[in-house]
């Protein structure tokens, strides 16, 4: 239930207590839908579009109710990933390639979403990472090295970073600390092949 509430804050539901348009008229019902939805969180076209249509607003009311907000600048997917890659990047640690198909499932455009993605530079990327390796690493003293090995490259494969760079940064951090790898048997010199190695060298 906990992990509902969180779920429902970070991001809330598509859906308003509004069960439907019922005999009003479709246009005015599409925008109530809108407003309501956008004045709760930022909203794609496509997720706008999903909603009407679960609601029964005929397509073309929709499609007149959100290129009349896309006109006055209500709907944006350009800000609107723009502004999801900052937050997610920042605050929660993902990596370009983890933004990309969440903005991909919230419906955004192939070159917004490239657009957006762009704006962060690979070393920054790599500083994300490495950061985030260096918490972890604290949390993990005292654990067997392969444990620590396995924790460290795991929350990177969670937030979307590549293999190669997961294995480069979990190494140097280990190493700076001390750790002898070779003598545990551990060798990260080479990570398994992953076709979206591009942020692996900084």
């Amino acid at each position: 239930m906990a992990t509902r509430r969180r779920r429902a804050s970070r991001e809330p539901a598509d859906d308003s207590d509004d069960p439907g348009i019922g005999g009003a008229d479709p246009e005015a019902a599409a925008r109530q839908i809108c407003l309501q939805m956008l004045t709760a969180a930022p909203r794609t076209r496509a997720q706008l579009a999903t909603a009407l249509g679960r609601r029964g607003v005929p397509e073309e009311a929709a499609e007149a109710v959100l290129s009349r907000f896309a006109e006055v600048g209500l709907i944006d997917d350009a800000t609107f990933a723009n502004a999801w890659v900052e937050s997610r990047h920042y605050g929660r640690g993902l990596s370009g390639r983890a933004l990309a198909a969440e903005l991909r499932s919230r419906g955004v455009a192939a070159e917004e979403i490239q657009a957006a993605v762009a704006r962060l530079a690979p070393d920054q990327e790599v500083e994300t990472a490495r950061s985030l390796v260096a918490v972890r690493l604290a949390a993990t003293r005292g654990q067997p090295a392969p444990a620590r090995v396995r924790r460290l490259i795991g929350v990177l494969a969670r937030k979307g970073y590549p293999q190669a760079l997961a294995y480069r940064l979990t190494r140097e951090a280990l190493e700076q600390e001390g750790v002898d790898l070779a003598g545990a048997g551990l060798d990260l010199s080479d990570a398994p092949d992953d076709p979206a190695d591009e942020l692996a060298a900084d």
